[in-house]
């Protein structure tokens, strides 16, 4: 299974794009277009198609261990669980509560578990919370074919008590 548009504006939203290669942090490894590391220099450049086609690849590892770990979700949930997984790692992933609840059979719970990957250096941090909130957000929608078929809207007008089959039978036998 891949992502759809849907998800992969979201994971974009959510990484940002940047075009020249960056260091996060100090520490960390040089960085270009949404998020992604293999074999980039400081210096490098790329274009927008480019950090594109970097992406659909980097989520390839993450849309497989989505499929494997929580077979059978709707597009819906499959892309925010796939988002999840990109951002906390494989290993993290298959250890969350949102992989257990879902293999346990409660979506439910596995799309409240979300919330529970916000921390950041052991603190609530802002921005994980509104990613959580958003793919959380995503997990809930229903796809259109889940969707209720809404009831019809038409009624009957009251029946009057001159039309009701036992008023005319009492009129009857009262009359005879």
């Amino acid at each position: 299974m891949k992502i759809n548009a849907a998800g992969l504006e979201l994971i974009k939203g959510f990484e940002g794009l940047r075009l020249d290669a960056y260091m996060p942090t100090p520490d960390d490894v040089p960085t270009i277009g949404y998020g992604h590391t293999k074999g980039v220099q400081m210096g490098d450049t790329c274009t927008e198609d480019q950090a594109e086609a970097w992406l659909r690849d980097d989520l390839a590892w993450a849309e497989e261990c989505v499929e494997q770990t929580c077979p059978g979700a709707n597009d819906n949930e499959f892309d925010a669980m796939v988002s999840l997984c990109f951002n906390i790692g494989a290993g993290g992933f298959k250890g969350s509560t949102v992989a257990r609840m879902w293999k346990a059979g409660d979506k439910q719970a596995a799309g409240k578990a979300f919330a529970m990957w916000c921390k950041a250096n052991g603190f609530d941090n802002e921005v994980l919370i509104g990613r959580r909130s958003r793919e959380m957000a995503m997990f809930f929608t229903p796809m259109p074919s889940e969707v209720p078929k809404p009831m019809p809207q038409t009624v009957e007008p009251p029946k009057t008590a001159s039309s009701s089959k036992t008023v005319i039978a009492g009129s009857v036998s009262v009359a005879t």
